[in-house]
């Protein structure tokens, strides 16, 4: 199956995309399913496996989170409970694993977009080497580098701010079920690969654009759609 992990919806501060034109841009880009992962909320993810149900949609949703650690971000899929930000890498994960969740780690070499800069002793299910919103190939190629020498399980994911983005790249996920549980499953026993491409540059301006526009009207106490 073809899942994007890594999807923002208008439960981030940087990203205006509605539920249900993520759930129909997955579909029309020829997904399997979608992780939500918004910054330090799962309201976004929950959200939306609610509205799936709701719409008749037949996408697999899983909720999860993109946590703000001490050095920088990090997937947390299908928590049973919340995350505290600023925590550090390590200890971010601890918490994740208490509530039962996969976890990985997003664009560790995108210093630009809060990479945590390292993934060697972090206890891991995967590592995301193919992050669409990267402008150059620099980090994900060393992202790929090196998990290839320490063995771990590579991913992609579009890291959509932008619903025309959703799918732009993904994770092939060998799982022996069409349900969250057995894509979680095979996340954690490393039957993924990654697929896709980078966004183009355009869409990445636009969406950062949206984003310091968006954050800007909340600061004012202006409401977002």
């Amino acid at each position: 199956m073809r899942i994007d992990l890594h999807v923002h919806s208008c439960f981030s501060k940087d990203s205006n995309a509605s539920l249900d034109s993520i759930l129909e841009h997955a579909k029309k880009n020829g997904l399997d399913g979608i992780a939500i992962c918004d910054h330090d909320t799962r309201e976004g993810g929950l959200a939306c496996v609610k509205r799936a149900k709701e719409l008749g949609s037949d996408i697999i949703v899983i909720p999860g989170i993109e946590v703000t650690s001490s050095k920088g971000h990090i997937l947390v899929l299908d928590p049973d409970g919340d995350i505290e930000s600023g925590m550090t890498p390590e200890k971010t994960i601890e918490r994740a694993r208490e509530l039962g969740a996969v976890v990985i780690i997003p664009h560790p070499f995108k210093i630009t977009s809060h990479g945590i800069g390292y993934v060697e002793g972090l206890d891991a299910d995967a590592v995301e080497v193919l992050n669409s919103r990267c402008v150059t190939g620099g980090a994900n190629n060393k992202a790929k580098r090196v998990t290839g020498e320490l063995g771990m399980p590579q991913v992609g994911g579009s890291d959509a701010h932008e619903v025309k983005m959703v799918g732009c790249s993904y994770t092939e996920v060998d799982a022996s079920e069409r349900t969250p549980e057995a894509v979680l499953q095979a996340i954690r026993d490393g039957k993924v690969t990654f697929g896709g491409h980078r966004t183009p540059v355009s869409y990445v301006l636009k969406q950062v654009i949206v984003g310091r526009i968006k954050k800007a009207k909340l600061a004012l106490g202006i409401r977002t759609g």
